[in-house]
């Protein structure tokens, strides 16, 4: 089971840091103005969360729920951190959905934020990670 939260850890990392990447893409990409800039970025971002992303988080998640029923699933209903932690998660799941959304509109060159709403957009994986890491280690309830 060590590997299983081992891979589990890696993966999360993999998913955190291209959730970290990604909406910076989007502030860069939402402040260029030449075509040559725009293309390049949706490269990137279509990379980004197709080739690294997406597959680091469904592995993250398979690992995560394996741990959860292999040893975690009797004492989940007085794990309230857990409780907590899964609902980050799936917090963290509908902003990795609206990120996609994102990327799709970017790609038809429909995006509508400017670059400053994508910096404060970038920041919300940051607090995400934040309760994560606090509930997992801590364990504060």
């Amino acid at each position: 089971m060590l590997w299983v939260k081992a891979f589990h850890v890696i993966f999360m990392v993999s998913w955190f840091a291209a959730l970290f990447y990604l909406p910076r893409l989007f502030v860069y990409h939402a402040s260029s103005n030449d075509e040559i800039s725009n293309e390049r970025f949706k490269i990137m971002e279509r990379k980004l969360f197709y080739g690294i992303m997406t597959p680091a988080a469904i592995v993250t998640i398979v690992l995560g729920f394996w741990m959860l029923f292999e040893y975690a699933w009797q004492a989940y209903s007085s794990m309230l951190w857990l409780h907590i932690k899964l609902a980050i998660v799936a917090l963290l799941i509908i902003y990795h959905f609206y990120c996609w959304k994102l990327v799709k509109l970017f790609k038809a060159d429909k995006n509508t934020h400017s670059h400053v709403y994508y910096r404060w957009f970038n920041e919300i994986p940051v607090f995400m990670l934040m309760g994560i890491i606090i509930l997992v280690i801590v364990k504060p309830i």
